[in-house]
């Protein structure tokens, strides 16, 4: 890789940081777009502490088993979402589709009497099982080899993954690592574990779209269906510096309370509310947590905090609206796809935002990417502040 003008030294140590990355499906694209351009900028930045949740789980596993630096892995990262389409993370032909919807209403106009093999989720995800098989290298028992090594060779401290088990309902962080003290709280657990593509596609199992993914006895689906802290992995791990990327764009949030529906909302309006409060909410209200948590220890003398310390943590958010944009590029969905889809209504949502979670095609994906790299540029100065430790990089309200 060529060098980066631009690119500016970067402390070896500035605290045990760590990068959070959480869901929203194809919306991945925009964090790997983000890391890229920090990359850039900072092609030796060194993060001890890997934690992922839902498509972030994915990048984080990319980005732990990547042999080169950060700015090399974060480079590889997005070429391989630009390299995406549909037909590699689902089967998207019209009978594939017609046989699951078929499934799915039997099994309900049966009332349940017979049991329909094969009616697990909306869609069939091998196709993404070998795509992760083949870029993380697999080896034993399914065992991501790459991040074994990246480990013992003190890269990274810890790699965390977690997943929702849909048979106890618990949030479990399955976490890799040296010596690491694993924890346990009402409704989540942690458990030391040699990370695979099961752990993988487990966090990444949008629920009822995606299929549950079976890890050690007990079935898993997506990581933020229970994970109300997506911090917490991070902080139990001894991060005392976060790096955290959102896919909700931040005027959405300033303008929540703008009514963009007037007839009843179509089921795609519904779908999008709930995902959001699943992958996308959590994040923002989690980092507002630690922010007011952090508020309080200021005014607590340093002999007094007990185990509590304070973090510092840095989110970056798209400047637009990844579910709006998402609309432009629905007419070039696969025809099945679209046909089903536009059965949700999405074209008449306020905003598609679940639209935005399945749209793993490659116009779209480039989009998000552009967009990421262009966003995390204008925030520099902030980033810089940030992985330099020399000051506060504080998150706008």
């Amino acid at each position: 890789m060529s060098e980066d003008l631009n690119a500016i030294p970067t402390p070896t140590s500035a605290g045990q940081t760590a990068l959070v990355l959480g869901g929203g499906g194809a919306r991945g694209a925009y964090q790997a777009g983000v890391l890229r351009a920090i990359g850039r900028r900072h092609p030796e930045l060194r993060i001890p502490i890997l934690a992922g949740i839902s498509a972030g789980a994915i990048n984080t596993a990319f980005l732990a088993a990547h042999d080169g630096g950060f700015a090399s892995a974060a480079d590889a990262l997005a070429t391989v979402w630009v390299g995406l389409s549909s037909d590699q993370i689902y089967e998207v032909d019209a009978w594939s589709l017609a046989r699951n919807v078929a499934r799915w209403t039997w099994k309900l106009a049966s009332g349940g009497v017979t049991e329909s093999a094969g009616a697990r989720s909306m869609v069939n995800t091998d196709p993404l099982e070998r795509v992760l098989r083949q870029q993380l290298n697999g080896g034993r028992a399914g065992c991501i080899t790459g991040i074994q090594r990246n480990i013992a060779n003190g890269r990274f401290a810890a790699v965390a993954l977690s997943a929702t088990s849909y048979s106890t309902g618990q949030s479990v962080t399955w976490v890799q690592g040296g010596d690491i003290a694993l924890w346990e709280r009402p409704l989540r657990r942690s458990e030391a574990a040699e990370l695979g593509v099961e752990h993988v596609m487990a966090s990444a199992a949008l629920p009822l779209f995606f299929p549950a993914k079976q890890v050690g006895g007990e079935w898993f689906g997506d990581g933020g269906i229970r994970l109300t802290a997506p911090l917490s992995p991070a902080l139990h791990l001894g991060a005392e510096r976060i790096l955290t990327v959102s896919t909700r764009h931040v005027h959405a949030i300033a303008g929540a309370d703008e009514s963009h529906v007037y007839k009843y909302p179509p089921p795609a309006q519904v779908l999008g509310i709930l995902y959001n409060a699943v992958f996308l909410d959590v994040i923002d209200q989690d980092v507002l947590r630690l922010e007011m948590m952090n508020r309080l220890l200021r005014k607590v003398p340093p002999g007094e905090r007990g185990q509590l310390r304070e973090v510092e943590v840095l989110i970056l958010r798209p400047s637009r609206d990844l579910g709006e944009m998402a609309r432009a590029y629905e007419p070039k969905l696969p025809p099945a796809l679209r046909f089903l889809t536009r059965g949700w209504g999405t074209r008449h949502a306020a905003s598609p935002d679940i639209l935005s979670l399945m749209m793993f095609q490659s116009d779209y994906v480039r989009a998000l990417i552009e967009l990421g790299e262009q966003d995390a540029d204008a925030e520099a100065e902030r980033i810089d502040r940030f992985i330099s430790g020399h000051s506060s990089a504080r998150n706008p309200s």
